[in-house]
């Protein structure tokens, strides 16, 4: 059995910017060099990474901001606050109430236990599937909920998974292992065992959820299965997994006392260390680090019991054993004020990523001194066990999945279209409270100023700068004054930087006499980060995206202080008498946020933008980056309700769903008719075109 084939191509995506970090850079300083395209640079050639620098700074200043109480009466607020704070940044909802309506499909008896292929109720009509290991025998047996990460095939991936499964059953533990939410047979489609994060995951943020919110909701109606059973023993529950599923099981134990020692392999570091990485979506607790670290989430486990497994050959920067020390360091009082600094350790093992033979002897020394009550903790040798092939254990014939096994995608169209028709049946709002509530939505804290100004030698016709902003970005800026002043500028900003501009949409312009800047925002053109994923569709602004969110930005958002900074530069330099913005796609949306947060242009045009963020499986998921999606917009409105509050002409061309398909000739009827409905609502000026 080939164990390098793990994690194939799903942790290959992950974890590529570490493994050809080298690479990568060179090949952006390189394309760089090279280019010869008429618009000119504006940096130096081979210049740092400014925005990776940025962020990381960031994030090591918010690491050490994040002290935990060290007293039992601010403890217990603390942690009854913090617990508060996850609830509602993941969108997590647990109801122990709902029946758990177990649905069984099949039953394989093996030498010494059994194994039954399950689907249970996580939400209301929502199911997860799973497999239930069950020693022979009348129990009651101390159980373990095992969480699959991004093994292909999640929970009967014979190179993980499914070996927790046996090895735990051998040695006398009931295990239930559930397929995350997104994988096994849970993904898009039945059989087709594709990745659950990128967009498709980061699209649950947009109606208010999470992907790490839905994998802890299933998690702890696990441990209800679990504690519901008659051979289980509720009070000695343990779980366990590796990666993400091992992140999964951090947040169980964190959020569900009734897990009461966990073993998280390969997955405990820092949340520091996740700022320009590339972990998965289902990784990310949004604005953590505005309120906590990595350390704040292991504490929340004690008194309990916590045994930590990483390893030196480990390809992400994340899960680095290091990492994982800074964490225990710091959760470590905790235990001891609570007098149990034995209930939490760790182990380093000279391997590479995975959940192997070594890692589950250590897991079963700890479960059975702390489940059982036997042994010293110290690794215990594992029994031989047999695997089995996946169709022994599919909960359902590959496409014939129950429906309410949901997907990703069926479940952000439900609830989208359900916030939908609240948002369309409202018939009166506070425009103000609702342009706050954006600001809150897109995470502008403070609006950026310019602090300098850097000026560099005209090249092929243009005015070359740098906006150096009060918080330390750099903005590249090409200019091109009016023929007249009276004629204005227009700022151009596309996702590709500026050689997305198209050379005519250029001609056209400079023939009208209109002055010219060319703005390259956060992630794009010059100011893209050369630990971007940049060779693979599914992964542009992953990077960027999931950072912002950890330190409580958004790439919307940035990009709105950034037009806000340009804006203001040219009006204070060049007495800019008229201003208009011409984006395309997530820019476009940017500068439509930008004017309905009171943003002072004229006019805006969007270039293949969405005229809605409902999820919409048409077309690509990738015809937007990761930079789109931001938490809680359907809560709020959606893309009508930001033309109508901006009281400028919206010129929209080429208008598309979220997965990048036109929109008919009956749906843009409809939307002209909800576009012009929310100016009126809104009582402000302007008009939205439709071309």
């Amino acid at each position: 059995m080939n164990r390098l084939k793990t994690f194939c191509i799903l942790f290959l995506l992950m974890h590529i910017c570490f493994l050809a970090e080298s690479a990568v850079r060179a090949e952006y300083i390189q394309s760089h060099i090279s280019n010869s395209d008429s618009l000119p640079d504006v940096f130096a050639k081979n210049h740092a990474d400014f925005l990776e620098s940025k962020l990381r700074n960031e994030a090591i200043i918010k690491f050490g901001t994040h002290q935990l109480p060290d007293n039992q009466e601010d403890w217990v607020k603390y942690r009854t606050n913090l617990r508060k704070t996850i609830i509602q940044k993941t969108g997590l909802i647990v109801n122990h109430k709902l029946p758990l309506d177990i649905k069984e499909t099949g039953s394989i008896q093996m030498k010494g236990y059994q194994i039954k292929n399950i689907a249970f109720q996580t939400r209301p009509g929502v199911y997860a599937t799973a497999n239930l290991y069950i020693p022979d025998g009348k129990g009651p047996f101390p159980a373990v909920i095992t969480m699959p990460g991004h093994w292909r095939k999640a929970k009967f991936d014979p190179d993980g998974p499914q070996q927790l499964g046996h090895s735990l059953a051998l040695d006398g533990y009931v295990c239930l292992s559930i397929d995350p939410w997104g994988s096994g047979e849970r993904t898009t489609v039945h059989g087709a065992f594709d990745y659950h994060g990128s967009s498709l995951g980061a699209s649950l943020l947009n109606v208010g959820e999470s992907l790490v919110g839905f994998q802890i909701s299933d998690n702890i109606r696990g441990v209800d299965l679990l504690s519901s059973l008659s051979y289980v023993d509720p009070k000695n529950i343990g779980a366990t997994g590796a990666s993400g599923g091992g992140n999964q099981t951090m947040w169980l134990a964190a959020m569900d006392d009734r897990v009461k020692a966990a073993v998280p392999v390969v997955s405990v570091g820092t949340f520091e260390s996740y700022v320009m990485r590339s972990n998965c979506i289902c990784e990310l607790l949004p604005d953590g680090l505005t309120f906590t670290e990595e350390a704040g989430i292991i504490a929340l486990i004690a008194p309990r019991a916590i045994m930590m497994c990483n390893h030196k050959q480990d390809s992400a920067p994340a899960f680095l054993p290091f990492e994982m020390q800074r964490t225990v360091r710091n959760a470590l009082p905790v235990f001891k004020m609570l007098g149990v600094e034995k209930n939490i350790t760790y182990q380093v093992f000279d391997k590479t990523h995975g959940y192997w033979p070594e890692n589950r002897e250590a897991m079963l020394g700890w479960f059975d001194l702390h489940l059982k009550g036997i042994g010293t903790g110290m690794p215990k040798k594992e029994s031989a066990f047999v695997l089995l092939p996946e169709d022994k254990l599919l909960v359902y014939p590959i496409g014939k999945r129950d429906r309410g096994v949901q997907t990703t995608g069926e479940f952000c169209e439900k609830r989208g279209k359900e916030l939908r028709t609240i948002f369309l049946n409202t018939m009166s709002l506070n425009a103000l409270e609702k342009q706050k509530s954006l600001r809150a939505i897109l995470r502008i804290n403070e609006q950026s100023q310019l602090k300098k100004l850097h000026q560099f030698e005209r090249l092929g016709g243009w005015d070359r700068f740098a906006l150096e902003t009060s918080d330390s970005k750099l903005i590249p800026i090409l200019h091109l004054a009016p023929d007249d002043p009276k004629l204005g500028y227009k700022i151009i900003s596309n996702t590709s930087g500026k050689r997305g501009i198209s050379a005519e949409l250029i001609s056209e312009l400079k023939s009208k006499g209109q002055g010219i800047v060319i703005a390259e925002l956060s992630g794009t053109g010059e100011s893209i980060s050369a630990m971007e994923i940049t060779n693979n569709k599914s992964m542009v602004l992953h990077t960027l995206s999931r950072s912002e969110l950890w330190l409580g930005n958004s790439i919307l958002g940035e990009w709105v202080n950034e037009l806000n900074v340009v804006s203001d530069f040219l009006k204070s330099n060049y007495k800019a008498q008229k201003l208009s913005i011409d984006g395309n796609k997530e820019a476009g949306l940017a500068a439509l946020f930008f004017v309905a947060t009171g943003g002072n242009v004229d006019d805006i045009i969007l270039r293949d933008a969405p005229l809605s963020y409902q999820f919409e499986s048409g077309g690509s998921l990738d015809f937007f980056s990761m930079a789109i999606h931001l938490p809680g917009f359907l809560n709020w409105g959606d893309v009508s309700l930001a033309a109508g509050l901006s009281g400028k002409n919206i010129r929209m061309i080429n208008p598309v769903t979220m997965s990048g398909v036109k929109i008919s000739d009956s749906g843009l009827i409809e939307y002209k008719a909800e576009f012009a409905k929310l100016r009126t609502i809104s009582g402000k000026q302007g008009e939205t075109i439709f071309d």
